[in-house]
């Protein structure tokens, strides 16, 4: 007989839960839940901002080409110096100075074609110029007795001379010969002067900026050699003034931008006095010289200078050879020079010192003789003139002796000497000890 199946129902068990149990528990899921919603809050004020933070540098390191990566040891070298060069807190960097004269500066073209150079002062807003009288370099005669073996031009002008001149930023002097392998000297004249082209890098040596070729010895050797002479300054990198190819190249001023400043330089000869010199007059057509002995286009020359410039310079070959006192030409120039808009006079070749004068404030030494010229002893010098955007800060002539075929730099009692004649024939100035000039 089968079994029957029990009907009995199994019941579910029933879990019943203590009161004791429940509060605590509650409690508990409370504080659980506020320390989450706490903890989320946290994530999401803190963490979040620096995550943002650190997205940006990323990008802006991106943005401007930097690597991701670490610094390496030359960058932080790089680094560490660009701190050390940095301006101080506050302070800015001072802006270049841009010269007065830039737009000029900027165009080479305007300055070569108007004979306009540039150099940068040795001290800012001053410029330092210093002249001397008459040299020569030709072989055939005396003077080139000690450098005709070695070529040195310091055993002829001492080393102490040459260095007054290269501190100079403009230095000019009369350079009175020409520079040629050819030519016919002039017929009848007593002295007629050439050197070899190769001589001109003297000049350069010596610190010699611009040279003066108003004189009466620059056409000795006629035409050809004078243009020869003009080729091979050029190509020396010497500026000459006084003498060209035509009139207009002949009178054309040359001018020095120096900072701030614009400097004219003319130079003229008054000799020889005769209606057919020897030394031709350049033409609008035939090289020569700048003559002045008519000086109406001397004048004419200056006041365009005067225009053109903030400061003019007249270089003039004129007086008596050999005589300390001044001829009538000379006094009655020097005024003409200075109405027209001079506002420094500085003569040569009577082949010795003339008197220091000033006319309405302008300083005129009317000869500085010989600077490295004969065989003679001669007294001789040079004159250190300082300007700046007010004019003329200080003058000084400079003893010197030629003696020997050599020019030195005197000192002690053969400076005072020199300065002693020099103000015993000299008017209207004072001349202290060490050859400054007032008046």
């Amino acid at each position: 007989m089968a079994k029957k199946r029990s009907r009995k129902t199994k019941k579910k068990k029933r879990i019943r839960f203590h009161k004791s149990f429940i509060l605590p528990f509650i409690i508990t899921l409370t504080v659980a839940v506020a320390l989450g919603v706490l903890a989320l809050a946290a994530h999401q004020w803190i963490m979040e901002p620096v995550k943002t933070k650190g997205t940006d540098v990323v990008q802006s390191d991106h943005e401007s080409g930097m690597p991701e990566a670490e610094d390496t040891e030359a960058e932080k070298d790089a680094a560490e110096n660009a701190g050390d060069k940095a301006e101080p807190a506050g302070e800015e960097p001072e802006p270049e100075h841009v010269s007065r004269y830039q737009e000029e500066l900027d165009d080479p073209a305007y300055m070569e074609e108007n004979r306009i150079y540039a150099v940068e002062p040795a001290e800012p807003g001053r410029v330092t110029m210093t002249f001397a009288g008459d040299i020569l370099f030709d072989v055939n005669y005396a003077i080139m007795g000690s450098v005709r073996g070695s070529d040195d031009i310091s055993q002829g002008i001492t080393p102490e001379v040459m260095e007054r001149m290269q501190a100079a930023d403009i230095m000019m002097l009369n350079n009175e010969f020409a520079y040629s392998d050819r030519g016919t000297p002039t017929e009848d004249k007593q002295f007629t002067f050439r050197a070899r082209p190769g001589t001109a890098a003297y000049l350069t040596d010596l610190g010699v900026d611009l040279v003066s070729l108003a004189n009466n010895h620059a056409y000795d050797y006629g035409p050809t050699a004078l243009e020869d002479t003009l080729d091979t300054l050029r190509e020396t990198g010497i500026p000459y003034v006084g003498a060209g190819r035509n009139i207009d190249e002949a009178r054309k001023p040359v001018y020095y931008i120096v900072g701030d400043m614009k400097i004219a330089f003319v130079s003229a000869t008054q000799i020889e006095r005769l209606d057919t010199p020897d030394t031709k007059e350049a033409t609008e057509t035939s090289p020569g010289v700048f003559r002045c002995w008519n000086g109406a286009k001397l004048m004419e020359t200056i006041r365009e200078a005067a225009q053109n410039s903030d400061f003019v310079v007249a270089y003039i070959h004129w007086g008596t050879e050999n005589q300390a006192e001044l001829d009538w030409a000379q006094l009655k120039q020097a005024p003409e020079l200075v109405a027209a808009g001079a506002d420094l006079v500085i003569g040569d070749h009577p082949h010795c010192l003339q008197p220091i004068g000033v006319i309405q404030g302008v300083p005129v030494i009317y000869s500085l003789g010989n600077f490295w010229f004969n065989s003679k002893t001669l007294d001789t010098g040079m004159v250190e003139v300082v300007i700046d955007e007010t004019g003329i800060v200080s003058y000084q002539f400079i003893p010197c002796l030629q003696s020997g075929c050599k020019t030195t730099l005197l000192q002690g009692a053969e400076k005072e000497r020199v300065l002693a004649y020099m103000r015993g024939i000299s008017e209207g100035v004072r001349i202290d000890e060490d050859g400054f000039v007032s008046w």
